[in-house]
């Protein structure tokens, strides 16, 4: 069940992440990213997969070490919950990302490889994208 688990939290975003990669300019694309509820399916998965383990969750981040994390990690399902909360964060800030870049006209053929890359790495396209963003509105 973890692994199916792991596996939708991913799934569930392909189609915002397509349409904004491939059909950046279609008025539906717009409408449907333009919601922040986009991240629910995933944050859905979040939450099935954190109800069991939420005593121990709820310790490891409010009185984090690198000890009690990697403690947390080894549980069953916990590895699947922090996937999911990367892929839901991942996308809020793709969506972030094609809004700017469609306020700013920054051309989808220069966004759709970025937000790919965002999917991948996201701590390295974001600041990518704010370079650009900065230079955009220079």
């Amino acid at each position: 069940m973890t692994s199916l688990l792991f596996d939708l939290a991913f799934w569930v975003t392909v189609p915002f992440w397509a349409l904004m990669v491939f059909a950046p300019r279609w008025s539906w694309t717009h409408r449907i990213v333009s919601s922040p509820w986009i991240v629910l399916p995933t944050l859905v998965v979040w939450a099935v997969l954190a109800a069991p383990l939420f005593p121990e969750l709820w310790s490891a981040v409010t009185t984090p070490s690198e000890a009690k994390l990697r403690a947390f990690v080894e549980q069953d399902g916990a590895v699947a919950l922090i996937w999911a909360q990367i892929i839901a964060w991942d996308l809020f800030i793709g969506r972030w990302m094609y809004l700017e870049s469609r306020r700013l006209d920054i051309h989808p053929l220069i966004m759709g490889p970025l937000l790919v890359f965002t999917i991948l790495l996201s701590p390295i396209g974001l600041p990518v994208f704010l370079v650009l963003r900065a230079s955009k509105r220079a």
